[in-house]
């Protein structure tokens, strides 16, 4: 049965291919939202280059037929329209007719009226609460949107073996273990099965004997292998928790075996701070060097959209953006014990000379676009209020020598359009899930290291 897609303003603007992910059905475009996406054109922002971006598809289609009466989309079918019409659709009488979102509504209850199975698409919560009122059928923009939080890829597992297994083994670095001997536990079913891993995934396992017998390794896509940078301590930092070891292993290996780190964990659990160690033992510690500058970027909504009218150059405009940045390092140059206000003083000195001789260098994420990369280890923080779109961007950046590290927590959003499962965090794990290049680690909650307090807020608020 053909279906009438009757698409809002605001889910073109997310994603301009939005007009081609219907199949064999109709989508319409009320002729309002033309008018709403030409107010967003001139903005250099990603909504302005999609607004662009939806223009020039619909210019396309208008040299190939009638929009009014609609164009076919592809050669496996759907059709798109232009709607004008369903003017005289009646609205509760208090609903200001002159409103976008209203008119939008009007076509689709004109459809409904006409017999038409009509299905609205909006990323607007209130936008899809009011076509209920109207008794129209409403539906998110899902072709983006990955897993709910609970069920996204972590890169780890726990899983289960004999104690024979476990002990050959721990018997020698170079003994493997097949993954046909794992297995996991089944709650649903309250039984065990056998163990589905994916490449690069890190495994706790455990004895089925005695679960405080256990051994940690990587699946490399074959075997099971063990941890190679478990017992160092890169610029001093010791790893305090298994989840702290898993994400170790993946930042100390080399841009060669590991270009791209996915590191996701609540609060508090130590992510830009682990990223800034091994990025600083890299620099200043190992030589020959293998990388050439650190990178830190975070995105940034007014920053990414508005830092051309802000006053000051580029570092003027993003230092505050970098605050936590420097709290880190400030934290790994001073220690923890440091009291004497001199030693305090010369640790302040030390960081504001990373950033005064570029060692460490900081740029705003919108200007990364069109950059190729060589020799970089980029730490991109705070990445789960970045967009897929900027995602993608900065991940196909890099080129030979380049080590790209996205941090962020899935739970913390702060940009009013993204949410946990459409962010460009969550986006970027679930599509690089099981690519020998990528390595990922989520941090629990019970992993935060930061203060007590920190582990418990993060727990209950």
């Amino acid at each position: 049965m053909n279906k009438y897609y009757v698409l809002d303003t605001n889910v073109l603007l997310h994603s301009p291919q939005s007009l081609f992910a219907f199949n064999e059905h109709t989508v319409i475009i009320p002729e309002v939202v033309l008018e709403e996406l030409d107010r967003f054109k001139s903005e250099s922002s990603d909504r302005g280059a999609n607004s662009r971006e939806v223009s020039r598809i619909l210019d396309r289609f208008r040299t190939q037929g009638n929009l009014l009466a609609g164009v076919p989309l592809s050669e496996q079918g759907g059709s798109l329209r232009i709607e004008t019409n369903h003017l005289d659709t009646t609205l509760p009488p208090h609903w200001d007719r002159s409103k976008g979102d209203n008119r939008i509504l009007q076509v689709c209850k004109g459809f409904m009226e006409q017999g038409h199975p009509t299905i609205l698409v909006s990323r607007d919560t209130n936008m899809r609460v009011k076509a209920t009122i109207l008794k129209i059928q409403a539906e998110d923009y899902l072709n983006d949107k990955v897993a709910s939080i609970e069920k996204q890829y972590t890169g780890r597992l726990v899983v289960y073996t004999s104690s024979e297994i476990i002990n050959v083994f721990h018997d020698d670095d170079s003994h493997t273990i097949s993954p046909e001997a794992l297995f996991v536990y089944d709650e649903p079913s309250h039984t065990v099965i056998p163990a589905t891993l994916e490449t690069n995934q890190f495994l706790l396992i455990k004895s089925t004997d005695n679960e405080r017998h256990t051994a940690l390794g990587r699946f490399d896509g074959k075997q099971v292998v063990h941890l190679r940078y478990a017992n160092r301590n890169p610029f001093g930092v010791i790893p305090r928790n298994i989840g702290q070891i898993f994400m170790q292993e993946c930042l100390m290996m080399s841009a060669a075996e590991a270009p791209l780190v996915i590191i996701k964990g609540p609060a508090g659990t130590a992510k830009t701070f682990y990223a800034l160690a091994v990025g600083l033992y890299k620099q200043l510690e190992c030589r020959p060097r293998d990388y050439h500058h650190l990178l830190i970027c975070r995105p940034n909504i007014p920053m990414d959209e508005d830092i051309g009218f802000l006053p000051g150059s580029e570092k003027e405009k993003i230092d505050p953006y970098m605050r936590a940045v420097r709290d880190n390092l400030f934290l790994l140059l001073a220690g923890h014990n440091m009291t004497e206000a001199k030693e305090i003083a010369q640790a302040e000195d030390t960081v504001q000379m990373l950033f005064d001789k570029r060692t460490i260098q900081t740029e705003a994420l919108a200007y990364q676009r069109g950059r190729s990369l060589q020799k970089y280890w980029m730490i991109l923080d705070e990445m789960q209020n970045s967009t897929p779109r900027q995602a993608k961007g900065v991940i196909t950046r890099p080129g030979l020598g380049t080590k790209i590290i996205l941090l962020g927590d899935p739970e913390q959003i702060d940009h009013p359009f993204l949410d946990s499962r459409s962010n460009g965090l969550s986006y970027a794990s679930e599509k690089m899930r099981g690519s020998k290049l990528c390595f990922q680690v989520t941090l629990q909650h019970d992993e935060c290291e930061r203060s007590p307090l920190a582990a418990e807020a993060a727990l209950r608020l």
